[in-house]
């Protein structure tokens, strides 16, 4: 089950997709948890073969996942997290044509509108206008995507629950222990289900490429040294989302990079990026492979001029090898070898070689987040003692009113609106063992993990809100009137001399709004990105 606000997106996000009769379907699945397609019928009192085709399309573009229950038979569970990745599925596209051209584009969009395909079909649907030349280039960009894994296929396993697959090796583990398990027996169970799930995850994503031997009339042993792989056509491949998310993850760190320092230091952050790229398959990854200075330049432009973003003392211009180990430099905060210098750092060096520091910029972006909200609801105050918190950990009011320079008729009535928010938390110490509250210490501290749900949460509804307003001005009667009035053949052709000036203005003022919503809808997924995404590491967050 959902909680209210991602219920409302994740319904608005099938309806705009697929329709009224399966967005209820989904918001019941969302609602009430579980249900087999006897209680989806009774519940949403639709006719059995609409449920039953609601259901289908549902699987067909992953957004369900199947279970077999003892009780009830086989019950169905909404995907949540591939639910809220279709707002996401245009930079997907423009991700596939930025890396492999217009033909990976095409693949990417054409997978994403039916969830998932076989390469024949793929190949023959991307044909139709040049059945020559196309089918060739078509199945060489397949099979580079399939390589890359940003294609990965659809198996039996991806359409079951990873939760109840998790709970089940993890029962089957605890069985194997005699007597009564100790906290460590089962912290090892629990590992050894999560590795037992990853690695069939892994062997499940291998079955998308075959052998296939270059001349079958050499020497067996020359023949399998020359083996290749082809993509199997037999297999159904989706789109892995994960895959683009890193490269979503590596824009936003140059992004980051340039704000702080500047244009120079992305580039050379672009380019350790890139040289590590290939490699670079999940968001969970701690920190990139290793990669030496020689490889981080060969990935720089050739007409980039480093000296230009560096304030030299002398006029002989260095190598670009000296520039480049200048902000590295830069990077790693190797001016300041301290605790404080490696959490505002992106890179660490050892000797000469490189890694992009995922966690600590993750941990970073996301308080920046935080701090961000807290600037725009409560002032720079509120940032100043989300900040005294997070360096100092818990404190009493007046400890921080004395340590944060503030008043303490302001910090009380601030504390209890950032409280109100889950900003900040409150720790009751009891002095005595009646813990009467006139004989308590109230510390103030800073629950990052609460604070991000609770913002998350607010984000999802502001998603709904912009979705829902979108659709709002695109339904008024004048506005719905003129686009249905466009969408006619004739006026297609030449809507300056058949759409009135009146019409024309109303077109632009609805584009207008739609653009700026479209704007704000990526900011605010943006930090969901952020928030939900780059979160794996929230264990090892303070």
């Amino acid at each position: 089950m959902a909680d209210a606000d991602t219920e409302r997106l994740c319904t608005e996000i099938v309806r705009s997709v697929f329709g009224p009769l399966t967005a209820k379907v989904a918001s019941l699945l969302l609602t009430h948890g579980r249900l087999g397609l006897s209680q989806l019928v009774r519940f949403s009192k639709l006719k059995p073969r609409i449920v039953r085709a609601s259901v289908l399309v549902l699987v067909q573009h992953n957004l369900l996942w199947h279970a077999q229950s003892e009780d009830e038979g086989e019950v169905f569970e909404i995907n949540t997290d591939e639910c809220l990745m279709r707002l996401r599925y245009g930079r997907y596209v423009w991700l596939a044509e930025q890396v492999y051209g217009k033909a990976g584009a095409e693949i990417v969009q054409l997978i994403l509108d039916h969830g998932k395909l076989r390469p024949p079909d793929i190949v023959s649907q991307l044909s139709i206008y040049d059945p020559i030349k196309a089918p060739a280039v078509i199945s060489q960009t397949l099979h580079k995507l399939v390589e890359a894994t940003y294609l990965k296929p659809s198996t039996v396993i991806s359409h079951l629950s990873p939760r109840d697959k998790r709970i089940r090796y993890e029962t089957e583990e605890k069985r194997k222990i005699s007597g009564f398990p100790t906290a460590k027996e089962l912290r090892q169970a629990k590992e050894i289900a999560d590795a037992r799930l990853r690695r069939e995850e892994e062997e499940a994503e291998q079955i998308g490429m075959k052998r296939k031997a270059k001349d079958q009339y050499k020497s067996s042993k020359r023949k399998a040294m020359e083996e290749d792989l082809e993509v199997d056509d037999e297999v159904y491949f989706r789109v892995n989302c994960e895959r683009f998310n890193v490269h979503i993850r590596n824009k936003l760190i140059e992004a980051t990079a340039a704000e702080r320092f500047n244009e120079c230091t992305a580039l050379v952050l672009r380019a350790t990026l890139k040289a590590t790229e290939p490699k670079q398959r999940k968001l969970s990854d701690v920190r990139s492979d290793p990669t030496s200075l020689a490889n981080i330049a060969m990935h720089l432009p050739d007409d980039v001029d480093l000296s230009a973003g560096l304030v030299l003392q002398s006029s002989k211009k260095p190598s670009t090898m000296t520039l480049m180990k200048e902000y590295l430099g830069f990077l790693s905060s190797a001016d300041n070898p301290t605790p404080a210098g490696r959490s505002a750092s992106f890179v660490s060096m050892s000797g000469s070689k490189v890694q992009v520091e995922f966690e600590i910029i993750a941990r970073r972006l996301r308080r920046r987040v935080l701090e961000a909200v807290a600037r725009e609801r409560h002032g720079d105050e509120g940032v100043r003692i989300i900040r005294l918190l997070l360096d100092t950990g818990m404190m009493d009011e007046k400890q921080i009113s004395k340590v944060g320079m503030m008043a303490p008729k302001d910090v009380r009535p601030l504390l209890s609106s950032m409280s109100a928010e889950s900003l900040v938390s409150l720790q009751e110490v009891p002095k005595s063992a009646d813990r009467n509250p006139t004989r308590m210490f109230y510390l103030w501290y800073v629950d990052l993990q609460k604070a991000y749900n609770v913002l998350l949460d607010n984000m999802y509804k502001t998603l709904f809100n912009i979705t829902a307003r979108r659709q709002a001005e695109q339904d008024e009667p004048n506005v719905k009137a003129v686009m249905d009035k466009r969408q006619r053949s004739d006026v297609s052709q030449d809507e300056e001399r058949l759409l009135t000036r009146n019409e024309r203005e109303l077109l632009a003022q609805w584009e207008k709004k739609r653009e700026k919503l479209t704007v704000l809808e990526m900011r605010v997924e943006e930090a969901v990105f952020i928030l939900r995404d780059l979160g794996t590491f929230a264990a090892n967050e303070d």
